[in-house]
């Protein structure tokens, strides 16, 4: 409501904020906090944040069995530890209960693989042929050659062939593909020089 007039002016509530109320650049350009989590402004960099928290609650189920149950030295936590004994027990028994004697063997086969005796030549039939399994002979394969320039596993020795002498930046070459001077026939004297004069008998 409009109050009453103080001279020519009439005061009168405010139409919008008043730019002295803010420490900022004014209500229209308001910028964001540096400061805090929330609300950061996007063009500055954001410190990591840490918050303060309590302990944690002790919990209710707890998975230790206490001093009420008493465990073993000799419990690990791999096993139970056994030291090393020595255990009293009877003689296995042998699954053979009679052992051959000296004279159950023959000792005249084995003088051949013992004592040294002379080749002896037996005989005998001839194998059979078989066929399914020839094999070729020696002469049914060729052999890579071991000479000349190309050889198969062999290192092969610099090769040298006869050939003629290159004209290639020879004196002999032919470099402006011109005719010499023998190639064109002999000018009379008389065609380009004065003509002598000549005399008959």
């Amino acid at each position: 409501m409009e109050g009453p007039w103080v001279g020519n002016w009439r005061p009168h509530p405010r139409r919008g904020p008043i730019l002295a109320e803010f420490s900022t650049p004014g209500p229209k350009y308001w910028l964001p906090g540096l400061t805090g989590h929330m609300a950061h402004d996007p063009t500055r960099d954001r410190a990591p944040a840490y918050s303060f928290r309590g302990t944690k609650a002790p919990s209710t189920d707890s998975c230790s069995p206490g001093p009420r149950y008493f465990i073993h030295p000799s419990i690990t936590k791999t096993g139970k530890y056994m030291p090393p004994s020595a255990h009293m027990m009877g003689r296995s028994k042998s699954k053979i209960e009679v052992t051959p004697g000296p004279s159950d063997y023959l000792t005249d086969r084995a003088n051949k693989h013992v004592f040294h005796t002379s080749p002896s030549n037996h005989m005998v039939f001839r194998p059979k042929d078989l066929k399914r399994f020839r094999t070729p002979g020696p002469g049914t394969y060729t052999l890579p050659r071991i000479m000349g320039p190309n050889t198969a596993y062999t290192r092969a020795e610099p090769c040298y062939s006869m050939k003629g002498k290159s004209q290639y930046q020879s004196c002999f070459q032919d470099v402006a593909k011109t005719p010499g001077p023998a190639a064109f026939a002999k000018v009379d004297l008389d065609v380009y020089k004065t003509r002598a004069p000549k005399f008959s008998m």
